[in-house]
């Protein structure tokens, strides 16, 4: 499979968010794609990116990766990268490894968008 991505912006509370909507299977071979749309924005100036995973079939370890890798480059910038997930299958993979203390995760873009912490 592979992987859909599409990005847009929502104003908020506290400044406009960058919603990236995945879709598909994130892994060694689509990661990759995922990376680059996180670079590009950065690099453009958007720094307060929520990632809508809600589409996302599959999540492997590479996949983990390029969202650690987002988190750190959006924090160089004082922003901040959101998840947006309720599916149980890939919420288990945040919390076997213990990323669910690294990462905010919501359950809807309207409230990680309007989240002020």
């Amino acid at each position: 499979m592979d992987l859909s991505l599409s990005t847009r912006n929502v104003p908020g509370p506290t400044g406009d968010r960058t919603v990236v909507e995945v879709g598909g299977e994130i892994d060694v071979y689509t990661a990759p794609k995922l990376r680059e749309q996180l670079v590009e924005l950065v690099n453009d100036g958007s720094y307060h990116l929520v990632v809508d995973m809600e589409g996302v079939d599959f999540l492997d370890s590479t996949g983990l990766g390029v969202l650690v890798g987002g988190l750190k480059r959006v924090r160089a910038h004082e922003g901040s990268l959101r998840l947006v997930c309720n599916q149980e299958r890939i919420l288990k993979i945040f919390r076997i490894t213990g990323l669910t203390k690294v990462f905010p995760i919501h359950t809807s873009v309207d409230e990680a968008v309007n989240a002020t912490d």
